[in-house]
């Protein structure tokens, strides 16, 4: 235990400053399966874009606990009129586990099962992992993270029909027999304890390209990645998506907000998608997340409650969600156009989804005696989006009480182009690297480290110090 202990005292710089520094040979590799029809849990190796470019800047619901009680479902969309469109449906779900890596028998169908099939999952997790010294500054644990994939493999791949199958006539029934309606990973990316991962029907595989991913730390010094952002961004036909997994700044104090919005702020800023130079120019890729034609934005935010313990705890008793729902950081900030400005969110109709007591319904709040652990309950985990093709059918939070949160997840309506585009994302010029370049960057790099080396030491001091929520 000691010899590994020292092991990486010895490591843990080097580690961290690669980390640090987002090294190109691990930001931008992901997972995602080989062959959609793969029966087995075989996956490809970690793909990655070896071209070097330098980018040059120029419906209603009835309330109650989980907010599912009484949903009036939006009436399904219809495949466009002519062919230059289809409707598609997609599942959005966020979850933070609390540093617990999966038990034994554990299920994910309740939360991943969906009125209407989705055509794609998009699901994010924060604290796949503790958020301690070793997995922030040391080496990548991905253990927990291949187990919730199988899991959700295991949700999404059994049992699961074509919903058009139901609506044939006999003949039909007879002519075209019942068949299992697989998903595919179409990419995963994790960054210490942010995970995300992009499941496709195995029909649309094939029509998924230009995927890519990026990573931005936001924890400690602003740049370690207990905090921070995973991105994933892929085109589908010819529609582009940005799915952008969170979590922000912890903290209830006055003032904790407006970190939040610098997080956001700098994850907008620092995302970025590297191009090939195999790619014809009419076919790039957004570069930025706001270059997409849909966004999705999810994660644990942290955002809190702005009311004083007290009478939080009246309106909770009375489930007064809405009257809570007026002190919510999120939304005084958002409209005050201090973040998230023109992006949506759905009517919020479920109880806080933070911060409960482990395998209980109560909240920490309603039972500890100690302030500084009461925790006034929030609605931490959340969905947004940006797209003018994009409804949201509904927005609610599961039950699961393996964690101090609750998950919660959306279903969308979609539209995707089918017809090409000729594309060239706004205010984005494509250079390639000189030689003169490389050598330019690999200099900047090498300063930036050294410059930043002396505070890793603290680093190691300060990172138990620093609160997990």
């Amino acid at each position: 235990m000691r010899t590994e202990s020292k092991k990486l005292s010895k490591s843990w710089p080097k580690l961290a400053v690669r980390k640090w520094l987002n090294t190109k040979n691990s930001a931008e590799k992901f997972q995602s399966d080989y062959d959609a029809t793969a029966t087995g849990m075989e996956r490809r190796k970690s793909c990655s874009d070896e071209d070097r470019y330098v980018t040059v800047l120029d419906d209603d619901f009835s309330e109650g606990k989980s907010g599912m009680k009484g949903l009036v479902l939006g009436k399904q969309s219809s495949p466009g009129s002519g062919t230059g469109a289809m409707n598609l449906r997609m599942f959005v779900g966020t979850w933070n586990v609390g540093g617990k890596s999966p038990k034994e028998g554990l299920s994910l169908r309740n939360w991943l099962t969906s009125p209407s099939e989705p055509h794609i999952y998009v699901i994010g997790f924060q604290e796949i992992v503790p958020l301690n010294a070793g997995n922030v500054l040391g080496p990548e644990d991905s253990g927990p993270a291949a187990k919730w994939v199988g899991l959700i493999h295991e949700a999404l791949n059994i049992n699961n029909y074509d919903d058009d199958e139901n609506n044939r006539d006999d003949d039909h029934k007879e002519k075209f027999p019942k068949t299992p309606r697989r998903y595919c990973l179409a990419a995963s990316k994790q960054m210490v304890g942010i995970f995300l991962c992009v499941w496709v029907r195995a029909d649309l595989c094939n029509h998924v390209s230009n995927l890519k991913v990026s990573c931005v730390g936001r924890g400690i010094m602003g740049y370690l990645g207990n905090k921070g952002s995973t991105s994933i961004s892929m085109t589908l036909y010819n529609t582009t998506f940005c799915f952008v997994c969170t979590h922000l700044a912890s903290g209830e104090k006055f003032g904790d907000e407006l970190r939040r919005n610098l997080d956001v702020s700098e994850i907008l800023k620092k995302t970025k998608f590297s191009h090939s130079f195999k790619s014809p120019p009419h076919s790039l890729s957004p570069e930025s997340i706001l270059e997409h034609d849909n966004i999705i934005w999810l994660g644990d935010l942290n955002y809190r409650l702005a009311a004083g313990y007290e009478d939080t705890h009246e309106l909770l008793k009375k489930n007064n969600w809405q009257a809570l729902l007026e002190k919510d950081q999120l939304r005084i900030e958002q409209r005050a156009g201090r973040v998230f400005k023109g992006w949506n969110e759905g009517d919020i109709y479920f109880a806080p989804t933070y911060k409960y007591l482990t395998n209980s319904d109560h909240y920490v709040a309603q039972s500890s005696k100690s302030r500084e652990k009461r925790r006034t309950p929030a609605w931490c985990d959340r969905i947004l989006w940006k797209g003018e093709r994009l409804n949201q059918m509904w927005y609610v939070r599961g039950e699961s009480k393996f964690s101090d949160h609750r998950p919660v997840y959306s279903l969308f309506s979609v539209e995707v182009d089918l017809t090409s585009k000729n594309r060239v994302p706004r205010s984005c010029t494509l250079k390639p690297l000189t030689s003169t370049a490389l050598s330019s960057t690999s200099c900047a790099a090498k300063v930036q480290a050294e410059e930043q080396l002396f505070l890793l030491t603290r680093a190691q001091s300060c990172i138990d110090t620093v609160p997990r929520f």
